[in-house]
């Protein structure tokens, strides 16, 4: 009975979150997602609680999953040239690009500028403020990579179609 509720839930939290976004059917919201109309989904993406602010553009590749409470920021406050302290009235945005087969762990930040490579892990809890290689698995705060995922298996993983 529980499984029948949570498959009800995500389609109702799909529709609702989705319903302005171009995306492909094959994507699905688990829970509660806001996104802006500058997001663009690939094909199979599985969210579980994300939150995108601001006015920079956010990318999604393909096979794209998430942990609860991720937050991406493209927005800032400008504090460097400005005619006020500690900022002033105008704002900047950067752009995210999340490549395929990337998987995000729950309560992790992407600020806007970053680009996350193809292929790689972010560990829950990280803070994502510069780029990803492609296959890194990262984390921390800064988030920096501590270790690779193996090239051969995952070229022989995605020759195979096999996707989650």
């Amino acid at each position: 009975m529980l499984h029948i509720f949570k498959k009800i839930l995500s389609k109702i939290f799909t529709f609702y979150c989705l319903h302005n976004i171009s995306h492909r059917d094959s994507c699905r919201c688990n829970y509660y997602c806001k996104f802006t109309s500058l997001t663009k989904l690939g094909r199979n993406c599985n969210f579980n609680g994300m939150h995108i602010y601001g006015a920079g553009k956010v990318t999604f590749g393909n096979n794209f999953h998430s942990g609860k409470k991720v937050t991406i920021l493209t927005t800032f406050h400008n504090y460097e040239y400005g005619d006020a302290l500690p900022y002033d009235h105008t704002s900047y945005s950067k752009d995210v690009t999340i490549e395929d087969n990337v998987w995000i762990g729950e309560d992790v930040l992407i600020l806007g500028g970053v680009r996350i490579g193809e292929g790689s892990v972010i560990q829950a809890g990280s803070v994502v403020c510069k780029d990803v290689p492609k296959l890194a698995i990262v984390g921390g705060h800064p988030a920096i990579p501590f270790k690779y995922r193996d090239q051969e298996h995952y070229r022989l993983l995605k020759e195979e179609k096999k996707f989650f």
